[in-house]
């Protein structure tokens, strides 16, 4: 079994071949203690020595478990074909003019979210996320630090964030968002005052593109009260690896290229922060008719 890691591992086992992502799917399980990627090292940190497949569980019947849930997955999913999108039908599906994506109301709500701080680059940031009370919302708190780690290398720091993960069909699969049938963002939270960026993640083509968000911004005013915020999507500006690119356009919604949704708070003030999120949806909002918001130059 090692020596079949080694293999597919150097035939660009990882890398993302497409003959080898449904044997990834298959003996992902077998995997599951050891990275398939490289996480961040701080600069003048040793390696690790010790190879991947040394912390595998080789366990035939784990195998087996998790053959059967993709399979089981795979029926579902057809079904849901069958029947329409979405497992909805085509007449309810152009009539939808609400939808809620995420709410949270379970811990299985919140394992559907993962966080990140600048801890992750050296920094002191804290990010925490729980349920609310009456397990009505999921509070996203922590404290926000912008002392620069003594390495060398890191500028700025300073950041808290909070991203879904990207949507899984059977055999490890890319599942995608198709938001076409909408043109707004519609979220109901209540914060402290402070403001977030929202960013849209999408699927790339290219390597160079994986740092490609759209972004916009939401304000919270504070206070013991919610509130309901609509962000249209043609307000969403381009970015790539944290610069606002000159050539913008607008989110493509028809291309169903959406990976995951993130809010990320980087204000630069030192201190708690706090956001309750009760849910977070889509709106076909028909009294906006907004293309896009920001010029667009044309190339020569």
């Amino acid at each position: 079994m090692a020596l079949a890691v080694m293999l597919l591992d150097g035939a660009s086992f990882h890398g993302g071949c497409c003959r080898h992502r449904a044997l990834l799917s298959l003996l992902g399980p077998l995997l599951s203690n050891s990275k398939s990627y490289s996480s961040y090292r701080r600069p003048g940190a040793e390696p690790k020595k010790k190879l991947s497949w040394q912390n595998a569980d080789f366990s035939f019947k784990k195998g087996i478990d998790h053959l059967k849930t993709q399979l089981s997955l795979l029926k579902n999913e057809t079904k849901d074909y069958l029947q329409g999108p979405g497992g909805h039908a085509l007449g309810q599906q152009a009539l939808e003019q609400t939808r809620v994506l995420w709410q949270f109301r379970s811990q299985e709500d919140l394992n559907k979210w993962v966080i990140s701080s600048d801890v992750e680059i050296g920094g002191k940031s804290k990010v925490y996320i729980k349920l609310g009370r009456n397990n009505q919302a999921a509070l996203l708190y922590g404290t926000l630090n912008t002392e620069v780690p003594r390495d060398g290398e890191t500028k700025y720091s300073g950041y808290c964030s909070m991203r879904s993960k990207p949507a899984v069909g059977s055999f490890n699969r890319k599942k995608y968002y198709d938001w076409s049938n909408f043109n707004t963002l519609y979220l109901r939270v209540r914060g402290d005052g402070r403001p977030w960026m929202v960013n849209i993640y999408t699927d790339p083509y290219f390597s160079h593109q994986k740092d490609d968000l759209y972004s916009y911004f939401m304000f919270t005013r504070g206070g013991p009260y919610w509130e309901e915020i609509k962000m249209p999507f043609s307000k969403f500006f381009f970015s790539s690896q944290g610069r606002v690119q000159d050539n913008q356009h607008p989110v493509w919604l028809d291309k169903a290229s959406f990976l995951t949704l993130g809010f990320t708070i980087g204000d630069k003030v030192d201190g708690p922060f706090q956001l309750e999120i009760d849910f977070i949806g889509l709106l076909n909002d028909r009294a906006h008719r907004e293309e896009f918001a920001y010029e667009i130059y044309d190339k020569n």
